[in-house]
């Protein structure tokens, strides 16, 4: 693997300082581990299988697939955790209390078109929040059983396996992914064209799993639009942690508060896997 764009310091750091406070990182993986061992397991008992599909106020699809996977998540989280926060897809705000610094943020089928359709780039998301700012991510594709974690101030990790995103400094050589084309509107749809013309390989119909790909260096760039928090929280540790740039369209860092009153608004996101990659698509994008 080529690599990484960043140092990512090998020596210990204070936890304090990556937001865990009294908090165990290890602890929390191996929970965010058990969250990701359940769904899987859920989610292939259901897999190219007969179901039933429904269609949410949005008219996104969402199956039984979905809301098991969710409910097992939460119930792992609750035991374990019971003063934390849950912000899911299916069900949102969970806790007993209207504040938690923690909250876990989870997505269990981030690509239910691709899940409905038997594609194996679907991918259970979990997020953990402290303070607003994501502290650890799981990417975790139950099909081929990969798992990307990613951890504040440590390296991303691909099944135990460091990875880390490759060296591209211009997009006239990148290869980007976006989910589908037709998922932009308007001045969005515009200003996405204008990177995508620049590019030397625009890819479609990824998902999660094309930030998980860019992670391990083997594309470099993904743009997307109207991405719900549960959509994206997750990736930040990921893509940070192997070396690469997420962030709005903006250039900007992402912050969205979870509460009982919040709502999943949409979120443009660009994550590239070198530094200047990201700005010139950033400067390509122009958005105001």
């Amino acid at each position: 693997m080529a690599a990484s764009n960043s140092d990512l310091s090998n020596h210990p750091i204070e936890e304090v300082q990556l937001g865990f406070d009294n908090g165990d990182p290890d602890r929390f993986a191996d929970v965010a581990n058990e969250l990701a061992d359940a769904s899987g397991e859920l989610i292939r008992g259901f897999f190219r299988k007969k179901f039933e599909i429904l269609d949410k106020d949005d008219s996104s699809p969402v199956t039984i697939a979905d809301r098991t996977a969710e409910e097992s998540m939460v119930t792992i989280i609750m035991k374990h955790f019971p003063s934390h926060a849950i912000f899911g897809e299916e069900n949102g705000w969970r806790c007993k209390e209207k504040h938690s610094d923690y909250v876990w943020v989870i997505d269990p089928i981030d690509g239910t078109k691709s899940f409905i359709t038997g594609k194996p780039v679907f991918g259970t998301l979990i997020a953990l929040l402290y303070k607003g700012k994501p502290i650890l991510g799981v990417i975790d594709q139950p099909i081929l059983r990969e798992r990307w974690i990613g951890i504040s101030g440590k390296r991303t990790t691909l099944n135990g396996q460091d990875v880390s995103t490759r060296s591209c400094t211009d997009l006239s050589q990148a290869y980007l992914y976006t989910t589908s084309p037709h998922l932009f509107a308007g001045v969005a749809e515009e200003a996405f064209i204008r990177v995508r013309n620049k590019v030397k390989v625009p890819l479609y119909g990824c998902d999660c799993y094309a930030y998980a790909l860019l992670a391990s260096g083997f594309v470099d760039l993904v743009v997307e639009s109207g991405l719900k928090p549960y959509d994206f929280l997750a990736l930040i540790p990921v893509i940070k942690g192997a070396g690469g740039t997420i962030t709005d369209w903006k250039g900007e860092e992402f912050h969205w508060e979870a509460s009982p009153e919040s709502k999943a608004t949409d979120f443009n996101v660009v994550a590239a896997g070198d530094a200047k990659l990201h700005q010139q698509t950033v400067l390509s994008l122009g958005w105001k």
